[in-house]
């Protein structure tokens, strides 16, 4: 498999700090390949609030099911856990992919303690091929000895599939006089369109915040950021994004996310999220260009989003940004097609500080010798302003190269 890394990949791991109220280990199980971290488990202090969003995608697997449920079980005074394998997505196996789930949840409730239905559980890799999960259940015991609080960086690297770098952020906030700390860690590459969330997702706080906030939080956050970014066009059948809050930071607690105590938290979350997010787009299977796209005038946001996206997923207008050609004909056909209000004479694209077409035909400002020479840059900024209302949106991308044809022609050998 052809994986070069990313140009956009960081120089380094972001310094991620413990958080009061988790730890964490990982293990080389073996689910797919030899020699690699291909397991993780995280263990939250009884008491953590979770929410989680998770793939709309109508096959979606096992893993997803069972931790739907989950959200909704009371642990207890038993600990929150989560256990996430890399190199099979355990996803279309029928009745030995949910006997795998069930063996997993079970298996790690009885080493560590707790009820198996309140365990989150998440598979990644390959579709169709079924987990054994006696491989993922043999290192619970060991992995119990060994959990540990600044474990974020292993963590990231343990759930990676065709990612070229781990991808983390961190933030601090204050909620009235107490300082809390956010961490997050992401993976995906390819298959990247969320339709909820996207890939895998983990995030922890050791704020006090009630269920229903914490949940209202991520669902709000999830629009405008994993919800937002688009490699591919493919809604993964594993996508999941969780957040926990282990209340152990003091502070008084959230139980309404919109009111001003909350205002500084809910802000750094978004800068979480929105970190994680654009990191995986960086992280594009082949990308080579990372593309911005913001849309204006729409009539509402919501179509402003759909125009986006209908611009981010064109596999023309991606091929001729990966090609470096400023080709504004087919952005306007992927605004057109959207099926989204559009009229075209009042229609302007911009590439970055460049007017490329207005009122319906090239702007008689636009050299193409300018727009030649922006699209050499690493990062690309469009711009798409329907004049029709104030709905607006941003949408991120990456381009369409050869490198994304060689991994995924190549991804099951």
């Amino acid at each position: 498999m052809s994986n070069k890394p990313s140009p956009f990949a960081p120089k380094a791991f972001p310094v991620l700090p413990p958080i009061a109220g988790f730890d964490m280990a990982t293990a080389e199980a073996g689910v797919r390949y030899a020699g690699r971290t291909d397991l993780w488990v995280l263990r939250a202090a009884p008491g953590t609030s979770v929410a989680g969003v998770f793939t709309k995608n109508k096959c979606p697997g096992a893993p997803v099911d069972f931790s739907k449920k989950a959200l909704s079980v009371d642990a207890g005074d038993d600990p929150r856990l989560v256990v996430v394998n890399s190199g099979t997505a355990n996803v279309f196996t029928g009745q030995v992919g949910r006997d795998a789930v069930q063996e997993t949840a079970q298996g790690i409730a009885d080493v560590f303690g707790g009820k198996p239905e309140s365990v989150f559980i998440a598979s990644t890799g390959v579709i169709g091929e079924p987990l054994d999960a006696s491989k993922v259940t043999a290192q619970f015991p060991d992995m119990k000895n060994r959990m540990d609080a600044g474990g974020w960086e292993a963590a990231a690297r343990a759930i990676m599939t065709t990612d070229t770098y781990a991808k983390g952020a961190t933030a601090t906030a204050m909620i009235g006089e107490t300082q809390v700390t956010i961490n997050g860690i992401v993976k995906g590459s390819g298959m990247i369109a969320p339709d909820m969330a996207t890939m895998l997702g983990y995030i922890a706080t050791d704020a006090k915040i009630t269920r229903n906030a914490l949940r209202d939080m991520l669902s709000d956050l999830t629009e405008t950021t994993f919800n937002s970014i688009t490699v591919d066009s493919d809604t993964s059948t594993s996508d999941t994004v969780m957040l926990l809050a282990s209340g152990q930071a003091g502070n008084d607690e959230i139980t309404d996310p919109w009111c001003a105590s909350s205002d500084d938290f809910y802000q750094a979350l978004r800068s979480v999220m929105l970190d994680l997010a654009l990191q995986v787009v960086k992280d594009g299977e082949g990308a080579s260009k990372f593309v911005t796209i913001k849309v204006t005038g729409a009539t509402d946001n919501a179509s402003a989003r759909r125009i986006g996206l209908s611009v981010a997923n064109s596999p023309l207008v991606k091929t001729a940004i990966a090609g470096q050609d400023a080709n504004w004909g087919r952005i306007v056909m992927a605004v057109g097609k959207a099926g989204e209000p559009a009229e075209r004479d009042k229609l302007t694209i911009t590439l970055g500080p460049h007017t490329l077409a207005a009122a319906g035909e090239l702007s008689p400002d636009y050299a193409e010798k300018d727009g030649a020479a922006y699209m050499k840059n690493a990062e690309i900024a469009l711009g798409i302003d329907l004049a029709l209302g104030k709905g607006e949106a941003t949408v991120w991308t990456c381009d369409l190269t050869h490198g994304y044809i060689d991994i995924n022609a190549d991804y099951r050998s």
